[in-house]
């Protein structure tokens, strides 16, 4: 099952240029988004690729034989450190391959990268695991 990881930490600053990206107004986390990739692709991830949407940040994985990656979020207009929301990003429980055709389980490919980022952060003293839920946080 999907789980939503909210953390806080000071070390992640919004890097020159991200208020300009299209992204709501405020939103940041391509600092956290680019120390993840490092971290998943140390972990032995397909990291591609870091790119912006409007709700937060997005990390590409080729790990799984479906779309998948990590959706960052942050609480928008912070100052200082800020809480941010990790989270896997699947297109559902089942996905349909036509490679394979048929459907794809994407949960052990979801469970393994849910604790990998829980270890990633975990693991980092600068960052606090504010807690892990079902539901969105905020």
């Amino acid at each position: 099952m999907a789980r939503f990881i909210e953390i806080h930490s000071a070390q992640f600053p919004q890097l020159p240029g991200e208020e300009q990206v299209w992204t709501n107004p405020g939103t940041v986390g391509q600092s956290l988004a680019r120390y993840l990739q490092t971290a998943l692709i140390g972990r032995g991830h397909r990291a591609a690729f870091v790119c912006c949407e409007d709700w937060g940040w997005w990390v590409e994985l080729k790990d799984a034989p479906f779309s998948c990656g990590v959706c960052v979020y942050s609480q928008p207009d912070q100052e200082g450190p800020r809480n941010y929301v990790l989270s896997a990003g699947a297109p559902g429980p089942k996905v349909w391959s036509w490679r394979r055709l048929g459907w794809v389980n994407t949960g052990p490919w979801v469970d393994r990268l849910q604790t990998d980022l829980l270890a990633i952060v975990q693991a980092d003293p600068a960052v606090e695991v504010v807690g892990v839920t079902v539901a969105f946080p905020w």
